[in-house]
């Protein structure tokens, strides 16, 4: 059974298949686009590793609100100094530690078994072999690595802001800039950050991606993935490199984050960084779509 099975007879590309595999294609239907989708989702988000990985992600603004709560004296600079008192930012807070390298690992490991695990469980063959566009392939793909990003962010603010509230109180959102918004003004920054994480984790996952479809191993992808993070990372902390910092995926992820806590919002850096994410999301898939189809069944 592959990944995308959606009911008896009907295969992971959304078609049946005759009794004669090899015969005409009289008999064969194609599933409706958004049931594939559906069923893709479903299957992505009810595996036992992306619950797991999901429960471990969301542990982190847990441990980071029970520390701080528990503390007499208040640790750590930037916008955690800023946390006791002021609950709604343990989000922010949680999202800028987590972006250095728990995000990033996360989603790309569920990038890196979308192709690169058809292929060592056998089925890939079966889905390149499908009378359907290959494109639509990657499409159902590319969604079922969204929505798994997308629940994870989404849970891990939600929990996030909860535990900052009820441990660490406030009533409304403090700025670096010494101001302190409304409650309803300061669910709106967390919500776009929220957002602009789920875009930049989503250009890297398809980097991932790219390189699950280039592999029957998915730890080579992940393997291939972390690299590229370590990479970026090292070589935007070298001055002499400095001329390659607008090109780096990861440029600009910790300045947005603070940029979106100023008041008034500066969107300059994180306008900058979205561009580029979209810019490496459509390499991706791009890359992706070319090996996809151009791959030996």
């Amino acid at each position: 059974m592959t990944a995308l099975d959606i009911g008896p007879g009907r295969t992971a590309t959304g078609f049946a298949p005759d009794s004669d595999f090899g015969g005409t294609r009289s008999g064969r239907t194609t599933a409706p686009l958004l049931r594939v989708l559906r069923s893709e989702i479903t299957w992505v988000l009810r595996r036992p590793r992306t619950l797991i990985m999901i429960g471990l992600i969301t542990l982190i603004p847990v441990l980071i609100g029970v520390g701080i709560a528990l503390s007499d004296d208040v640790f750590g600079g930037g916008i955690v100094a800023l946390l006791s008192g002021n609950g709604l930012l343990l989000p922010v807070a949680s999202m800028g530690m987590l972006l250095t390298m728990a995000l990033p690992v996360a989603a790309s490991f569920t990038a890196a078994d979308a192709f690169a695990g058809e292929s060592a469980h056998g089925t890939l063959r079966a889905l390149l072999l499908a009378p359907v566009s290959r494109g639509r392939l990657v499409l159902v793909k590319s969604v079922g690595v969204l929505a798994a990003i997308t629940v994870t962010i989404l849970v891990t603010t939600l929990v996030a802001a909860v535990t900052g509230l009820v441990l660490l109180g406030g009533s409304g959102f403090l700025t670096l800039s010494g101001t302190t918004l409304p409650f309803g003004a300061g669910l709106g920054r967390v919500a776009l950050i929220a957002g602009y994480v789920v875009l930049q984790l989503a250009a890297f996952a398809s980097l991932a991606l790219a390189l699950s479809a280039c592999t029957e191993h998915p730890l080579l992808s992940l393997v291939g993935a972390m690299g590229a993070l370590i990479t970026f990372q090292i070589v935007g902390m070298i001055p002499a490199l400095g001329f390659l910092s607008p090109y780096l995926l990861t440029t600009g992820w910790q300045e947005a984050l603070m940029e979106a806590l100023r008041d008034p919002m500066a969107l300059d850096v994180m306008g900058e960084s979205s561009v580029r994410a979209l810019c490496y999301l459509l390499i991706g898939l791009s890359l992706t779509t070319l090996r996809v189809v151009t791959k030996d069944s």
